[in-house]
């Protein structure tokens, strides 16, 4: 029913999608940062956007690509949907996406993104979190996302937003960034950077770009969300709730299969 083939083993590839996170200790540096509360962008931005998005989960066939540690999972399961099978490129988030889903129907899969291969209305709802900005030709995945759905299915994304994959990244990478330089915005395509104590390669585009490959794969759009902080989820913290209203850090699209 579902397949998603590794392009090889995992340890032959380079610094890029899900393999990065098996470079060195990046995968470590990156579960203490996402679990770290207030100062986790993910915890304060881009997770409750998306929560809002999916909305009631009762009954639904989930995929998610690029699952990481698929702590989102077990949360979607609580909910009540009817399933989840989660994606991912690295072989420690698959192992730790397992752990924490030991004990329930759960699948977890080893494979790439750009694999995917998914029978027509095998799934309900299409979610990937932070994910699609590695891939290089969106356009292939988001067609099978969009074929593996029923008619009315949704689908859910979020990505590094274009000002962050654009923005000069020179700098000390351990320093906490207070002001971002974008520069050739409309000069899309692969860039690296030193994130999580690694080297890895974003893929460029413009948010008018990721709004036409969604609607180029047959996506009537639903939502545009650029994750606003939410003031609530700061515990007090007013620098740190300041800090993040100065630039938009995820881009989040939704739409529906017709």
């Amino acid at each position: 029913m579902f397949a998603c083939v590794p392009d090889g083993d995992a340890r032959c590839w380079s610094a890029v999608g899900g393999a990065f996170y098996d470079e060195g200790t990046v995968f470590e540096t990156y579960v203490s940062g996402v679990e770290a509360g207030p100062t986790s962008a993910n915890h304060v931005m881009e997770e409750p956007a998306l929560l809002d998005v999916l909305g009631d989960v009762r009954g639904l066939r989930i995929l998610d690509l690029g699952c990481g540690t698929a702590a989102i999972g077990r949360r979607l399961l609580a909910a009540g949907c009817a399933a989840y099978v989660g994606v991912d490129g690295s072989a420690k988030m698959v192992a730790a996406a397992r752990a924490e889903l030991e004990g329930t129907e759960a699948e977890i899969r080893y494979g790439r993104i750009e694999a995917l291969s998914v029978p027509p209305d095998s799934h309900d709802l299409v979610i990937s979190r932070m994910a699609l900005h590695y891939v290089e030709d969106l356009g292939p995945v988001l067609a099978a996302c969009h074929a593996c759905l029923p008619p009315g299915g949704r689908m859910a994304f979020s990505v590094v937003h274009p000002v962050v994959t654009s923005h000069d990244a020179r700098g000390d990478p351990a320093e906490q960034r207070t002001s971002w330089l974008v520069d050739d915005y409309f000069a899309t395509g692969p860039r690296e950077q030193d994130r999580l104590g690694g080297r890895v390669v974003w893929h460029h585009r413009t948010v008018e770009q990721y709004v036409a490959a969604f609607a180029g794969a047959g996506f009537a759009l639903t939502t545009l969300s650029e994750c606003e902080p939410r003031r609530e989820l700061f515990a007090g913290d007013a620098e740190e709730y300041a800090r993040r209203l100065r630039i938009p850090m995820f881009l989040l699209l939704a739409g529906r299969r017709d």
